[in-house]
């Protein structure tokens, strides 16, 4: 897959995130995508921070757009190359600190199979 398919999908992964299109957000994904995230872990600890499949990350995030509906992430970088882009953004809630996040999309035939989330 070329470096401008991979950011691609980033930026419309950006798009309807910060859209809170949830149905749209999910198609990006396989079907039996694993997400990693170390909110999760800390809301969800039962879950070790992570979720599979699309009903998961529906649940995760319909909670996430509830409890959050100001969060909103702001682009800083892209890295794309082979079947992974490297994602740098900025967090921004209402009320909290903005926060410093990197997060990882692996990609295979236009889908997201894995996601990993990193807070600095």
């Amino acid at each position: 897959m070329t470096p401008e398919k991979l950011q691609s999908i980033a930026f419309k992964w950006f798009e309807t995130f910060n859209n809170k299109e949830l149905e749209k957000l999910l198609s990006l994904y396989d079907d039996e995508a694993v997400h990693f995230s170390p909110k999760l872990k800390m809301y969800k600890p039962e879950s070790n921070g992570f979720v599979t499949g699309k009903e998961a990350l529906r649940e995760w995030w319909k909670d996430a757009f509830e409890r959050l509906p100001s969060l909103n992430y702001k682009v800083k970088s892209l890295t794309a190359n082979g079947d992974r882009v490297f994602m740098e953004y900025i967090r921004t809630v209402t009320g909290e600190e903005d926060l410093l996040v990197a997060e990882v999309l692996d990609i295979r035939e236009d889908k997201i199979i894995s996601s990993r989330v990193y807070h600095g």
